[in-house]
């Protein structure tokens, strides 16, 4: 792996973000490079997400610099070998989005009292999760423009007619989506 494929992503005082190319995400580069950065004096902690292929590390300003880390991570990468960051890339693929969600809703559902279980389960449903976003943005929009309706939408709808046909397909399509 080249070092110029390190992606910076934040850079703070005492505090350094990366992302590695996708051929690096594994826990064997990982553990490789926590090592390794933690041998320097001033590291505080460094913070390695394999899935994301995002290393952070937070160190001392005063003991190391930017480039200092610059120079110890290319020395680093120039020794990870080549084969085994490919493997580790191929053997543990991301999971995605609806896996992480499934994952979530067992875990909430197992921390839950074996009494509220059923609730848990219920009320985390994808259709559940749905209505209650489409119901937090119709009360949000209502809040917004809860002036404007009483203020003037109310004393002149002719001239407000727009705003009204509006919120009437709003409520048609929430009443619709409800209804299947």
């Amino acid at each position: 792996m080249d070092a110029r494929s390190i992606e910076v992503l934040h850079r703070d005082t005492g505090y350094l973000r990366l992302r590695l190319p996708a051929s690096c995400r594994s826990a064997a580069v990982g553990a490789a490079l926590e090592a390794g950065l933690a041998t320097l004096p001033g590291i505080a902690r460094v913070t390695w997400l394999t899935v994301e292929g995002k290393l952070a590390i937070r160190f001392d300003p005063h003991r190391l610099s930017h480039a200092d880390l610059a120079r110890r991570i290319k020395m680093l990468v120039a020794d990870l070998p080549e084969a085994a960051p490919a493997e580790g890339a191929a053997a543990e693929p991301a999971p995605g989005l609806a896996e992480r969600l499934g994952d979530l809703r067992e875990r909430l559902i197992a921390a839950a009292p074996a009494r509220f279980r059923p609730l848990v389960e219920n009320a985390t449903t994808e259709k559940a999760l749905t209505n209650f976003t489409n119901d937090i943005v119709a009360f949000y929009l209502i809040k917004v423009h809860w002036d404007l309706i009483t203020k003037y939408w109310i004393k002149d709808p002719v001239k407000y007619a727009n705003a009204w046909l509006t919120v009437f397909y709003l409520v048609f399509l929430l009443v619709r989506y409800r209804k299947t």
